[in-house]
């Protein structure tokens, strides 16, 4: 169950990014749980391997380069969603940087709840 309403809350995060960015663009809610899903899948597929493929540019950048690995994600997110659209990289850097902090905020909402319970 807490599965589903993390996969839900990612869903809404998505929504409400695409909110705050004028240059990304979501046609309903239904599109942001589709780009959520996508987003995850690839950063637990894609994204190790390309952090393994860019290991000396990310050293040399002092880790500054995974912030292009989460646009680049964002792109290919984008390629595969059809109702979710992101005017360019800079839309996506920003994208991925607010999406990973109203993750965070809502995972810090369900683990608290989960403790409570507990």
């Amino acid at each position: 169950m807490n599965g589903l309403i993390r996969f839900l809350l990612s869903g809404l995060a998505v929504l409400l990014t695409a909110y705050l960015l004028p240059g990304v663009h979501v046609e309903h809610y239904g599109y942001a749980l589709l780009a959520a899903l996508i987003i995850s899948l690839a950063n637990l597929i894609v994204k190790p391997i390309l952090i393994i493929l860019t290991i000396p540019i990310t050293i040399i950048t002092l880790g500054l380069f995974l912030l292009v690995i989460n646009a680049l994600i964002i792109l290919i997110v984008e390629a595969l969603v059809p109702g979710f659209a992101v005017d360019g990289f800079w839309w996506a850097l920003a994208f991925s940087l607010i999406l990973s902090i109203f993750n965070s905020m809502f995972s810090e909402l369900t683990s608290s709840k989960e403790n409570d319970s507990r």
